[in-house]
Formats: C-alpha cells, structure tokens, sequence
C-alpha cells in the first residue's frame, strides 16, 4: 500500500537523500495527505495507489509516458516544491520536499504561475527560485507560515 507508506513517511517526519547528500523531509500538503489516507483505506488494489518506479530508473524522462510539461496525474507523478530554509525540518538541513495535489483543489498546490512556467528539466540555475512573498502573491497564501520567513523554493 505505497499511500499509507506515503503517509507514514510524512506523519513521521521521514527525510531522503534528495540531492547527494542533502537531506530533505517530505512533507505532504494538506489536500495531498488526505486524498492519500482515502486511497490507502481503499487498500493495495485502488487504481490510484501510487507507483514507485525502479531505482535504475534515474530520470523521470526515462518514465513511460512522461512530457516535458507539469502535467501530474497523483499516481506515477506529483507536483512538488523544494524548499530551502525551513524552520525546523527534520535531516538538520532546512530541507523539504513539499508534495501537493494535482489537478485538484489545493490551496499549497502549484500556483498558476509555477504551472504557466514549469521548466523542470532545465538545471536549477536557470530556474525560477520562489520566494515566500511571490509565492503568497501567487496564490498559495500560507507558505512563510507554514514553512518560516526565510523559506523560498524550486517547483
């Protein structure tokens, strides 16, 4: 049942290697974390369980089907947020990986802007780095009081 695993990562602050060496805590939006706990009540066999794909596969270009676009579906991809500077995240680091739902009604979910401009599988250093007050701006109007004032991200 990979969303009950996905929300025990998340309710016990779990973190990941993300990015060689930095350590990131998962953390599911709202939205997210609840249409997770359905599927996980709805057991192993719900057609929305989500897919963990291969560890040898290292690119999500690699995955069957996948874009160049910031199209998610909640089962094989998630729009997600890296976030820098958090108080308090677990791994020491200030790291998160902010997971939210797609395609649905999510006020932490990806803003229009973020959507409108997802360039993903570009390198970070051409990418737009989002700091609290545009993303509140933006739309999701709650990320410095969830994530603290000097948090900014990466969609």
């Amino acid at each position: 049942n990979v969303a009950q695993y996905l929300c025990d990562l998340h309710d016990n602050k779990s973190t990941f290697d993300f990015c060689g060496g930095m350590m990131f805590q998962l953390v599911l939006s709202d939205a997210l974390r609840s249409q997770l706990g359905k599927v996980a009540a709805a057991g192993s066999a719900s057609s929305e369980q989500p897919k963990i794909a291969p560890s040898n596969q290292g690119l999500m270009s690699t995955l069957p089907g996948y874009e160049q676009s910031a199209a998610a579906d909640n089962i094989q991809l998630f729009h997600g947020r890296e976030v820098r500077k958090v108080k308090d995240a677990a791994g020491g680091m200030g790291f998160v990986l902010h997971l939210s739902l797609a395609n649905g009604n999510d006020v932490e979910g990806w803003t229009e802007n973020e959507i409108a401009g997802y360039d993903g599988w570009k390198h970070d250093v051409g990418r737009v780095w989002r700091t609290g007050d545009m993303l509140e701006e933006e739309g999701f109007r709650t990320f410095r009081e969830k994530f603290g004032p000097q948090a900014f991200a990466l969609h």
